[in-house]
């Protein structure tokens, strides 16, 4: 049985397919760096989650943190990354219950890193607070 953490991450990068400008260029947890010719792409990746007791329930609430990363190359590469992220924003924000496996989205901070390299590049870090629930004994369901 899956758990709710990775329904939750899996149903994301479902979403981002058909990101304006990116193909099929969406990548799961990618740590190989990517060649010129991979770009623009995307790579979604957990950074944390955090539990907390619900007191009146036998149930826990999660704060899991998505990163999803545009990776660009070109000169501006802020603004060439731009058309991605607002593409992906409204994927990501269309359903905020994840396939029904979150409680809530939001958005927590975009961070710019623009790279020199044989031609210019950038990074954009686009961190997305997700609240889920699960229970104390059963990381893949609620009850």
């Amino acid at each position: 049985m899956t758990t709710r953490r990775e329904s939750i991450i899996s149903n994301i990068v479902t979403a981002l397919s058909g990101t304006s400008g990116v193909g099929t260029r969406i990548y799961r947890s990618r740590v190989e760096a990517m060649a010129r010719g991979e770009s623009p792409a995307i790579v979604v990746e957990p950074i944390s989650d955090t539990a907390q007791e619900n007191t009146s329930l036998p149930t826990l609430d999660w704060s899991l943190v998505v990163r999803i990363a545009v990776i660009v190359r070109g000169i501006a590469p802020d603004q060439l990354a731009d058309a991605v992220i607002q593409s992906l924003h409204s994927k990501v924000m269309a359903d905020i219950t994840l396939g029904g496996y979150a409680m809530d989205i939001q958005p927590q901070s975009v961070n710019w890193e623009l790279i020199e390299a044989d031609q210019p590049a950038g990074v954009v870090m686009c961190d997305y607070v997700i609240r889920y629930r699960t229970s104390l004994s059963n990381l893949a369901s609620v009850n």
